[in-house]
């Protein structure tokens, strides 16, 4: 193969920003045929393991990564596949969240890109280049294994019924909660959306359900009922109580008394925690705990609760270790904001600072009706370059419901005014709206040593 072009991974990044990039609100059409022939012409990568399949519209990046940590816990080598990345794009690919070593990832990007190298868009189906998730989730493919990985968590990008990594033949499907999202994408319904992620569920396949609107669960059951696939849905089978929140994670209590068979493995009753922080994150453990443990035989109580202490991903309300506090969370849809407003106010209770920012095709009008009222002061920026935003748009929305605010479009030049004014008050800081804008905090609050 000759000398590698790579010498690390940020140059794969690089290379992989020339292609066709939805991710920055680029136009390309979704189709499983382009990525099926590419997985032909590898061999296959995607089916050298066994796999769970995540989608939804929240809580899917969190439930990810507990399944992978359980599955590391009870023994096995296993891969992890997120979006998007907030600092390095190797975050995407890992083994249970720690880092893919570089030579893997070296390797696999040059396994993977001889198949696009001196090629016309006519040399593909629909004639387009292969674009960049495509090959971003070819090389985690690939990468998963070169390295061994006998299990992997795959979490969807964009939907489910067209996304790119909807080629696994996976052993298990999982859904979190869906709302309104990626409308221009998915459709303009619950039901329509609700129908583009029950396309990961494979025929005969359990899928495994969190707590969904009436309308979206209706489409879950057609669906599992049309494919033959098993409904497994954690509000029924694994009720939650006692649940608590502080600033060192989640705690729950899980009751598996309703099934025999799980309470025979887990123990009618099970106590957990994670340092994810978040009422949400109880049922999102309930989620992971029923996927991980019903899809594989090995998983025993002391692997979840193993999984679940080490289980973590940045902006998912991660609180800095800074006076005042500065959390980031990278909420972006109105259901999202509701979630992280009502874990803010019960850890940091009085007066507060919100810094947002979202993309463009976000609802900033019901998110600034949700948190406008409750803060201080707002500010309103850009979520970094990476994505279109109209950051106008989302400030008028903030005037609309009644929030002091004001709008800094430079990222960093707000997100330093915020900061300032909060250590000059004394009060917490939320950044929220964008996984961007919050990759954009730490980068900046690093870079000042703060």
């Amino acid at each position: 193969m000759g000398k590698a072009r790579f010498s690390s991974s940020d140059g794969i990044f690089d290379h992989l920003l020339g292609f066709v990039n939805v991710e920055k609100g680029q136009k390309t059409e979704f189709k499983l045929d382009r990525m099926a022939g590419l997985c032909s012409a590898l061999g296959n990568p995607e089916a050298a393991y066994a796999t769970i399949h995540v989608a939804g519209s929240k809580g899917k990046g969190s439930v990810s990564v507990m399944i992978a940590r359980i599955l590391e816990a009870s023994g096995s080598r296993t891969g992890l596949y997120t979006s998007p990345h907030l600092i390095r794009w190797k975050e995407r690919i890992s083994l249970a969240g720690e880092e893919m070593p570089e030579d893997l990832l070296i390797a696999a990007a040059e396994e993977v890109l001889p198949l696009v190298d001196g090629k016309a868009p006519d040399d593909f189906p629909g004639a387009e280049l292969p674009t960049y998730f495509e090959l971003s989730t070819l090389i985690a493919f690939c990468a998963f294994r070169r390295a061994g990985c006998e299990r992997v968590v795959v979490e969807t990008g964009l939907g489910g019924r067209l996304d790119s990594t909807n080629v696994v033949p996976s052993r298990a499907s999982v859904i979190t909660p869906i709302e309104l999202e990626h409308t221009e994408w998915l459709g303009e319904s619950i039901p329509a959306i609700a129908f583009e992620k029950a396309g990961i569920i494979k025929p005969g396949r359990p899928c495994y359900l969190s707590r969904q609107r009436p309308e979206a669960r209706e489409v879950f059951v057609k669906a599992c009922r049309e494919r033959g696939s098993p409904l497994r849905e954690a509000p029924l089978l694994a009720p939650r109580s006692e649940i608590e929140v502080d600033e060192r994670g989640t705690r729950s209590v899980l009751d598996l008394s309703g099934d025999e068979t799980l309470a025979r493995r887990l123990g009618g009753r099970l106590e957990l925690h994670t340092p994810m922080i978040g009422e949400i994150q109880a049922e999102n453990m309930a989620l992971a705990i029923l996927a991980a443990a019903e899809t594989f035989a090995d998983v025993g109580p002391e692997a979840v609760r193993a999984g679940l202490e080490r289980a973590f991903l940045p902006a998912r309300f991660q609180i800095l270790p800074l006076s005042p506090p500065v959390v980031l969370d990278g909420a972006h849809t109105p259901d999202s904001a509701r979630i992280v407003l009502a874990s803010f106010e019960r850890l940091f209770p009085g007066k507060k600072i919100l810094l947002f920012a979202c993309a463009q095709d976000k609802n900033h009008a019901e998110m600034a009706r949700i948190l406008g009222g409750s803060f201080e002061r707002v500010v309103v920026t850009r979520p970094g370059t990476f994505k279109h935003s109209d950051p106008r748009a989302a400030f008028g929305s903030f005037v609309a419901a009644g929030a002091r605010v004001s709008l800094i479009e430079d990222t960093e030049a707000a997100l330093l005014a915020a900061r300032s004014e909060a250590v000059a008050l004394g009060l917490p800081l939320l950044v929220a709206g964008s996984f961007y804008l919050c990759a954009e905090a730490l980068r900046i609050l690093g870079a000042k040593g703060d």
